[in-house]
């Protein structure tokens, strides 16, 4: 349990580089995640340029802090491994039920992402305050794809306090809802 009570979001980092060795075991960490029919979803653009980096925090509603993340890693999930026709769009409306199994798929990956960088003394945020449209256009991400998060990486210059969590008895059930 250590490291999911380490784990926060961390919204101000220092300025040291997150180097491709680690950037390396944080895509490894995701690259063992569990996926429906092994379809493995996933993608990742990593993101170090300043210039890309305002053009990310641009559409992701100005969120000025994330500019002091050394690293962005753009999560996407590639719809064409379920739906086999890249020429459906997925985006916000889209109603296609595989599209909600490969963000469901791509989403247990980034965890295993965020969950590696806390055991390497990292710091990470999940931003999804964006739109498809705009995220696709500035990083030229096909139309069949969904981008699901954009994580700030890097090392933290911060310490937020713990939040407080629902006790167990109030999201734990059994057998039914209610019970």
């Amino acid at each position: 349990m250590d490291i999911f009570e380490k784990r926060r979001s961390i919204r101000k980092y220092t300025d040291q580089p997150v180097t491709d060795e680690i950037l390396h075991q944080l895509i490894e960490a995701a690259r063992t995640a569990p996926s429906g029919h092994h379809t493995q979803p996933w993608r990742f653009i990593a993101v170090r340029s300043e210039e890309m980096k305002k053009r990310i925090v641009q559409a992701d509603h100005n969120q000025e802090w994330m500019m002091s993340a050394p690293l962005f890693l753009v999560c996407v999930a590639d719809g064409y491994v379920r739906l086999k026709d890249e020429t459906i769009e997925l985006n916000e409306e889209t109603p296609y039920k595989e599209q909600k199994l490969v963000i469901r798929d791509t989403a247990v990956a980034i965890e295993h992402i965020v969950l590696k960088a806390a055991e390497l003394g990292l710091g990470t945020c999940w931003t999804g305050y964006f739109t498809q449209k705009e995220m696709k256009e500035i990083l030229e991400i096909p139309k069949d794809k969904h981008v699901v998060a954009v994580l700030t990486v890097g090392y933290p210059a911060e310490e937020p306090k713990p939040k407080e969590r629902k006790a167990i008895e109030e999201i734990l059930m059994y057998e039914r809802w209610g019970k």
